[in-house]
């Protein structure tokens, strides 16, 4: 059984490390051209949001009454025009986006801060104020380049968001290769 239990592990972790790594040299590539992943980012949003258009669409027919139907067809519209229009424009689209995500950014910092300063007394961690003030200055970076630094922005985070996944990735697959290895073979 343990012998088994180790020949799966090892098959389905090769599989985990290779994706791991290839997720860690596309982020670097995304990192070294930021421009052509935001663009990248901004036309699957584009598509996405197409997509949903037309599932809100043909969701809006299995409604019941007609301001439900009326309801989801306005937003399946609204879905579709924003989708093509980003499509059709994408300079301005990653533009948008990053001064969406900027304000996001913003915005999530200062609720943490909140969140922290409200809860402190009760000992909640002092992470959550530093997670708070680093995304808040983060957002504030963001928007004091925008819209000049529209283009790079997203590629960059994107980038170091698959690094980030792509080491995690393969931190826990090693675990879990370890922590297969020291199962008791009664177990």
């Amino acid at each position: 059984m343990q012998e088994a239990l180790e020949k799966v592990s090892k098959q389905t972790s090769g599989v985990s490390i290779v994706l791991s790594i290839l997720l860690i040299i596309c982020g670097f590539l995304a990192i070294m051209l930021p421009v052509a992943m935001s663009v990248g980012v901004l036309i699957l949003v584009a598509w996405l949001l197409i997509i949903g258009g037309v599932v809100q669409f043909v969701h809006a027919f299995s409604c019941k009454g007609i301001g439900h139907i009326i309801w989801k067809l306005l937003v399946a519209v609204c879905y579709v025009i924003t989708g093509i229009y980003l499509r059709i424009h994408p300079l301005l689209g990653v533009a948008t986006l990053t001064l969406v995500l900027a304000v996001f950014l913003a915005a999530e910092g200062l609720v943490d801060i909140i969140g922290y300063i409200s809860t402190r007394k009760s000992g909640v961690s002092s992470w959550l104020l530093f997670d708070g003030i680093i995304t808040l200055i983060l957002g504030v970076m963001i928007w004091r380049q925008w819209p000049s630094g529209s283009l790079w922005v997203i590629g960059t985070l994107a980038g170091l968001n698959m690094i980030m996944t792509g080491f995690t990735r393969l931190m826990l697959t090693f675990a879990v290769r370890r922590a297969v290895k020291t199962v008791p073979a009664t177990a």
